[in-house]
């Protein structure tokens, strides 16, 4: 397999939004994640973005418009479908109670309480928990505190 081009991992998402840049600083502010690039499009709305937290990265545009017509598929968000998630995003925090409490001031909708979910001695312990953003997208956010064994 040939390595990816610097700075991309080898999985990213993309994200529709009804209003990308809304959901740009949404994004910021309940998750701490960074914007690396954002372009205009000729509309007016966001053609392309790409956020980082950590080396994750998700890419941000808004639904619709010229867009549909250039990639060949309608790109939606959840809520524009009636809230139907096809797909969810986990992202690993460093301090995921900490991360939840801004998550939650900034308005995230929490559809699992943050809780240990213990898969055993063979196995890893996670502290996390899911919320739905402003958009209806479906993300987990857990923090590691037990690796399998080696």
């Amino acid at each position: 397999m040939k390595p990816t081009p610097p700075g991309w991992p080898r999985l990213s998402s993309v994200l529709f939004s009804h209003d990308a840049r809304a959901a740009i600083a949404w994004y910021q502010r309940a998750f701490g994640f960074e914007v690396q690039i954002l372009v205009d499009a000729p509309d007016g709305g966001v053609q392309h973005s790409e956020l980082r937290y950590g080396d994750a990265l998700v890419m941000v545009s808004d639904q619709g418009g010229d867009r549909d017509a250039r990639f060949g598929v309608q790109g939606r968000a959840p809520a524009a479908v009636q809230g139907v998630n096809t797909q969810s995003l986990f992202v690993y925090v460093d301090e995921v109670d900490a991360h939840h409490d801004r998550a939650l001031a900034a308005g995230a909708r929490v559809t699992a309480p943050l809780a240990d979910h213990d898969y055993g001695p063979e196995h890893w312990q996670d502290r996390g928990y899911a919320c739905v953003d402003p958009d209806g997208h479906l993300w987990w956010f857990a923090q590691r505190l037990r690796n399998p064994p080696a």
